[in-house]
């Protein structure tokens, strides 16, 4: 959204000074308009985007004292990145045109987008609220940021009784990992508005979601008061290993010099442990991501059966007959049925326009899956090809089912643990496997899904589509580079904070922390720690029990549909059941407040006002708090 806002003032301001005579006159051909900010938001936001592969690089340099050579890191992040966008752009008939893949995030901007460039009252009106949000967020935002940091998170709780480490636990929230901020105020929407904007998320997926915190609280307590996994060993909220006795493993006492574990040497170090609330979050979003598959087979059969028509014979047929391997001739018009109601109408005003035909994704993908091959063998990262290209595979099939739910309800999965976990049986003994493993089998799928809600949005501001390829493709690799200096550059200069376990509230080695631990244990420690009769067997069981999660409730909606158990996500539930295990949660509260309050009491009582000025009032608040965290 900041993105947005800081290209709609430069581009105005070009509009207004550069000449439109003279040499000068082509950088000023006319108006600055919607499809031009479109286009510069699309390609800023795929720049800005963090690359998983700079998190490989970092725990390497953190915890391996390896300081890979830079121009096989730039092209390690060039090819994870692209992967998936050649896939997701290829499924872009299945997860962008049908009218049901709504990417709710996306509604703000576009609000903004509208209230910005449509001339008429309504206009008007609109942009005077989205300016008088954007002003009011930005003086308050001064307050929690600089002048009462106290507002982040306010628990009274905790300030009845400051120094009692179970009421922290329960009721704290305000520094990372502290507690689950139950109860607790949050004034800064910084981190109300953190993940997804409250205002956008529609009300049946914020119930299953909401269920789903409330679960969170109470099984987290639970196992942590019984001591199950000796969770009293341990902080209550952790992703880092430990020896039995509480104090942070050395992973690399347990590794050999091709940094795979050794079993003498693990022998006398002893298994780690990890905190009981990570375990729980790696349980549950076990469930929630199983639960996905059924969920969709169950509730979606018709659409995923026309995802996977093109795998019939005659289907592969008209594919390879249709294919134009001269790509760079391929001249984009696409016959379309414009009285099918399933596809969007805002797809059937963009077939005015050439489309970047699926050639185009395929020779982004081909280029990358190269590229991919010699950058892991060049940087010795013990993954084989074999491994590399399984990894993919998982990847496409995880884009269909994770990418469409996310269209849906706007909720995303992190499915790492999944992908880390089929590694970790597949090279077993091999951490940096593990995590080169991820990288291609998890952060494909991100970029799938990224690359699809900018299409959306190019789709939804009549942006033509091949510039949206170009802004995409331009924006990656110029953001790949970018992310490798400023990795380097947070590496040199807050190492110590990032080797911390609660870091501060500005500076945090959560990510590359989690990526770590995961790694080994995993990598290196699978069959050790998650085999069946070893201390965390239910972790990969959970896999098994949540195929069959939503099938109470389908059954109870076919035979009772006046229940409406139709209205309940379980994937959501099941997955947000350990999603408190990381961060700052003291926004929980005040982030349902507002979920509801906007989604259901708006929505349902004054639904004219919902309709105008909704997404305009949360783009607002999520452009000023962008522009927050440059204070």
């Amino acid at each position: 959204m900041f993105l947005a806002v800081v290209s709609y003032i430069l581009g105005i301001f070009m509009e207004t000074f550069i000449p439109r005579r003279g040499l000068l006159r082509y950088l000023n051909p006319g108006p600055f308009n919607k499809k031009e900010n479109a286009f510069i938001v699309i390609m800023a936001s795929a720049s800005a985007n963090s690359a998983l592969g700079t998190e490989v690089l970092a725990v390497q340099r953190l915890y391996y004292n390896i300081t890979p050579n830079a121009g096989a890191s730039v092209f390690l992040l060039f090819s994870s990145q692209l992967l998936g966008y050649g896939i997701g752009g290829m499924m872009r008939g299945i997860l962008l045109y049908p009218s049901k893949m709504l990417y709710p995030g996306v509604l703000p901007l576009l609000s903004m987008f509208d209230a910005l460039y449509e001339g008429g009252i309504a206009a008007r009106k609109k942009l005077r609220v989205f300016y008088f949000v954007f002003s009011a967020i930005f003086i308050w935002e001064l307050f929690p940021e600089w002048i009462f940091p106290l507002l982040t998170g306010l628990s009274i709780f905790c300030l009845a009784v400051p120094n009692n480490a179970a009421v922290s636990r329960v009721f704290g929230g305000t520094n990372g990992n502290e507690g689950l901020g139950l109860l607790s105020i949050c004034f800064d929407w910084q981190y109300i508005s953190s993940g997804i904007n409250p205002m956008t998320i529609p009300l049946k997926a914020q119930v299953s979601n909401f269920l789903g915190y409330i679960l969170c609280m109470v099984v987290f307590v639970a196992v942590y008061y019984n001591n199950i996994w000796k969770a009293q060993n341990f902080p209550f909220l952790s992703q880092l290993l430990f020896y039995e006795n509480g104090t942070q493993y050395n992973q690399t006492l347990i590794l050999n010099s091709d940094y795979e574990v050794d079993p003498t040497l693990l022998a006398e170090q002893g298994l780690p442990y990890y905190s009981s609330t990570w375990i729980i979050n790696l349980l549950s979003s076990n469930l929630g991501l199983a639960a996905t598959f059924t969920h969709l087979l169950l509730w979606n059969w018709d659409d995923l059966c026309s995802a996977w028509s093109w795998m019939t014979l005659s289907g592969i047929k008209q594919l390879w007959a249709n294919f134009n391997w001269k790509f760079w001739q391929a001249d984009g018009m696409r016959k379309q049925d414009i009285d099918d109601e399933d596809i969007d109408p805002h797809y059937k005003q963009m077939l005015k326009y050439p489309d970047a035909p699926n050639s185009w994704y395929f020779v982004v993908f081909l280029l990358a899956f190269i590229v991919a091959l010699v950058v892991i063998y060049k940087t010795n990262s013990t993954l084989p090809w074999w491994g590399f290209i399984i990894s993919l595979l998982l990847a496409t099939i995880s884009i269909l089912f994770f990418g469409a739910l996310a269209a849906i309800t706007g909720l995303s999965f992190i499915i790492q643990p999944f992908i880390q976990m089929i590694g970790g049986y597949l090279h077993r003994g091999k951490p940096v496997a593990n995590m080169y493993f991820v990288l291609y089998g998890y952060n494909t799928v991100t970029q799938a899904q990224l690359l699809l809600r900018d299409l959306k949005i190019a789709q939804y501001a009549k942006l033509p589509p091949r510039a949206a390829f170009t802004a995409q493709i331009l924006g990656t690799l110029l953001g790949a580079v970018l992310n490798f200096i400023m990795m380097n550059s947070i590496i040199d200069n807050q190492r110590e904070i990032l080797l911390s376990i609660q870091g501060t509230n500005i500076w945090s080695g959560q990510q590359p922390q989690m990526y770590n631990s995961q790694a080994i244990a995993w990598g290196g420690l699978s069959n050790e720690l998650f085999a069946v009769g070893e201390r965390y067997q239910w972790v990969p069981w959970a896999y098994l029990l949540g195929l069959f999660v939503p099938v109470p409730f389908w059954i109870i909606h076919r035979y009772w549909p006046k229940l409406r158990a139709d209205y309940l996500y379980t994937p959501i539930i099941a997955y947000f059941i350990g999603w408190l295990c990381v961060g700052i949660n003291s926004s929980i509260l005040s982030y349902f407040t507002i979920a509801f309050l906007s989604q259901w009491w708006l929505r349902t009582r004054y639904p004219r006002w919902f309709a105008k000025y909704n997404y305009i009032i949360g783009a607002g608040e999520s452009s000023q708090t962008s522009l927050g965290t440059l204070h």
